[in-house]
């Protein structure tokens, strides 16, 4: 499969199961190949006892061999956002302009990055003043769409941050796909 169809997940313990497993599955019905990575090799569990495959550690993670990101909700961000790997890895995403899609407690990663100043964004409502707090333009919407980013609320939004992650996913492999085009025919030339 070609590198590029690859969607990194970063997740640890307790994340919302649903927040997690649907994005998987529907990245993997739209012919990408989602990897977890965590902390730790092995699996992870989730908050209502949903085992999942650790694909890769943080340290294992090349930004290189991803399109996108996803930050699943629940607990999970909460021991995502103080390893610091995992924060060298959301920053190098949000440096590279790869979509990135947080959903629930997910954008407490992205204000451990230091990456929501002056964003339009929305989350779980426990979240936000944090959101706030670190400079971004909170939106009680289902969904919010800015630039590379997608974030959500909680799972019953699920079905359009879905709808819209994967929208931004074309789109940007579309521009590198061009981008490659157009090297490839200056290499010619």
């Amino acid at each position: 499969m070609n590198d590029m169809k690859r969607v990194l997940i970063l997740a640890s313990d307790d994340f919302e199961d649903v927040e997690l497993l649907y994005p998987y599955y529907r990245l993997i019905e739209e012919g990408y190949l989602p990897l977890v990575a965590s902390g730790k090799k092995g699996e992870i569990i989730g908050k209502h006892g949903y085992r999942v495959k650790v694909d890769i550690t943080y340290d294992e993670a090349e930004l290189n061999q991803y399109s996108a990101l996803l930050l699943p909700g629940g607990r999970s961000p909460e021991r995502v956002r103080v390893n610091n790997q995992a924060i060298q890895i959301v920053k190098s995403f949000v440096e590279s302009r790869k979509p990135v899609g947080a959903i629930c407690h997910g954008p407490q990663i992205l204000i451990s990055a230091g990456a929501v100043k002056g964003r339009k964004m929305t989350c779980w409502i426990g979240v936000r003043d944090d959101l706030i707090a670190a400079g971004a333009n909170y939106e009680d919407r289902d969904v919010v769409e800015d630039g590379e980013f997608v974030t959500s609320r909680q799972p019953s939004d699920l079905p359009r941050f879905m709808s819209s992650f994967l929208k931004l996913l074309e789109e940007y492999r579309s521009k590198e796909s061009l981008a490659m085009q157009g090297l490839k025919m200056e290499s010619e030339g």
